[in-house]
């Protein structure tokens, strides 16, 4: 135990000094060929090696290449900087090393209250049982839509777990445009089939075209088919934008289908203020809801979560009960294993109690308004510049817009696309690209409560100059 204090304790200066100065490193940098040989091709050591010797390769070999998602100024993908709570508690977790599939013991008690928390902060009804953690969004949208294909299943009098899908009508899903591709994912590993995924136009806000959603099942009804899943967006990755779930609910209330929500990345988006809020109304009559703490909360990244209405149709898709796995507990409510396909669960509660409790409701509630205002703000500087063009509004933390230099009209997608790779290897901030309405695109995700005014002043000038050297690549 002592070589594990030593070690520990260097472990937790290390880790303090990398979060501490994660603002004056460069966002992002190529990873050296000695670096790259190391981390690849290593062999593995034929003697065991000390704790702090590992410690120390770390410091030197993993550190100084991040992905760079805990720095203020990264704006890519929907990936957050990790919660000094979440970082603290993750080796306690690892100590425990539990399997949360079930039993009596803190880690399977303390997902229930973390359960109940996500549902609560997001205003989605909760009932005990009715939801689960997962390693993230993807696994989290192939729980729901099982749930979805065993009701629609059963309620043609089949039985989809003993029989499959053999002998039965297509089963139809409708997704946006701008739905994120773990849903085609989900269709495609149940058995449904990407030809019977519906892909439903957006509106010039890039929301999900509800009147073309109505058609769309009308035909399929007259063709034979049976529709059975409607999946909504609540922020999608490419603009943020929130789908009229409202509507949509309606829609699926008419037709007997499914209502899922896919709120992995802004579901939080609902505790904003104003009339970003405002555009979550519906989402509480879902019959499934998937939220990622590890995106806009900052827990430390595997944690997912997938929330139901009802969570008697999960138990029904996915539990089976060997005998020396057989809960006999009070509250009835079986294994977390009954409810998904995960068997051994690591202990994810515990990181995200860790995060949320830290931040308190009020905490969280600034972290979404905060990374809101700076998303509007920048918005606002790009509308005010020249150079510059929003692309679509702004309704959480996503800001999706493109460069236009004053004094040329040509090859602006090849100029666009070429942007994000130019800023990413300056190392000053890190941008993506995306494709929006078939044109290249440029995307900001804010999540850093530690962003500035500043840093966005700092990206578009940054953005500026990759156009200079992208417009001289383009013409040399």
């Amino acid at each position: 135990m002592d070589e594990l204090r030593r070690a520990g304790r260097l472990a937790a200066d290390v880790t303090a000094d990398h979060l501490g100065g994660v603002r004056d490193r460069p966002v992002w940098q190529p990873v050296t060929e000695a670096d790259r040989s190391w981390l690849m091709r290593q062999d593995l050591p034929a003697a065991g090696r000390p704790l702090t010797d590992l410690v120390h390769d770390i410091r030197t070999r993993v550190l100084p290449y991040p992905m760079g998602n805990g720095h203020p100024r990264f704006f890519g993908w929907v990936n957050s900087a990790p919660s000094a709570a979440g970082v603290l508690v993750a080796p306690i977790a690892a100590a425990l090393n539990p399997s949360c599939a079930g039993g009596d013991h803190a880690g399977v008690l303390l997902e229930h209250t973390v359960l109940r928390w996500l549902a609560e902060l997001v205003g989605f009804p909760h009932r005990p049982g009715g939801g689960l953690l997962t390693s993230g969004a993807s696994m989290a949208t192939v729980v729901a839509l099982a749930a979805a294909r065993q009701r629609a299943v059963g309620r043609d009098g089949a039985d989809v777990r003993e029989e499959g899908l053999y002998g039965l009508p297509p089963m139809v899903l409708y997704v946006s445009a701008e739905g994120h591709s773990c849903l085609r994912k989900a269709a495609e590993l149940l058995g449904l089939g990407s030809r019977h995924v519906r892909v439903v136009p957006v509106d010039g806000g890039f929301r999900m075209d509800v009147d073309a959603l109505r058609a769309l099942v009308t035909r399929d009804v007259r063709a034979g088919l049976r529709p059975f899943c409607v999946a909504a967006s609540a922020g999608t990755v490419n603009t943020g934008a929130v789908d009229a779930l409202d509507e949509i609910a309606d829609v699926a209330a008419a037709h007997g289908l499914w209502f899922h929500v896919d709120g992995a990345y802004g579901a939080l988006g609902a505790l904003a203020s104003g009339a970003a809020s405002a555009g979550y109304a519906g989402m509480a009559r879902a019959d499934s809801l998937v939220l990622d703490p590890h995106k806009w909360l900052g827990v430390p990244v595997g944690c997912g979560c997938v929330l139901w209405r009802d969570p008697a149709l999960a138990r029904a898709t996915f539990s089976l009960i060997p005998a020396y796995l057989r809960d006999d507990h009070e509250d009835g409510l079986g294994w977390f294993s009954e409810y998904g396909p995960e068997q051994t669960r690591p202990f994810r509660a515990l990181r995200t109690w860790a995060t949320m409790s830290h931040l308190g409701r009020d905490g969280i509630i600034r972290l979404v308004g905060t990374t809101v205002r700076l998303a509007h703000t920048l918005a606002a500087m790009i509308e005010a510049a020249p150079d510059f063009e929003l692309l679509a509004p702004v309704s959480t933390s996503i800001v999706a817009f493109r460069c236009h230099p004053v004094d040329r009209d040509d090859r602006l997608d090849d100029l666009n696309r070429r942007i994000p790779a130019i800023v990413q290897h300056r190392g000053r901030a890190f941008l993506t690209g995306t494709r929006l309405a078939g044109a290249e695109a440029l995307r900001a995700c804010l999540l850093n409560p530690a962003t500035t005014e500043d840093d966005l002043v700092l990206l578009l000038d940054e953005i500026r100059g990759a156009a200079t050297t992208a417009t001289a690549e383009i013409h040399p």
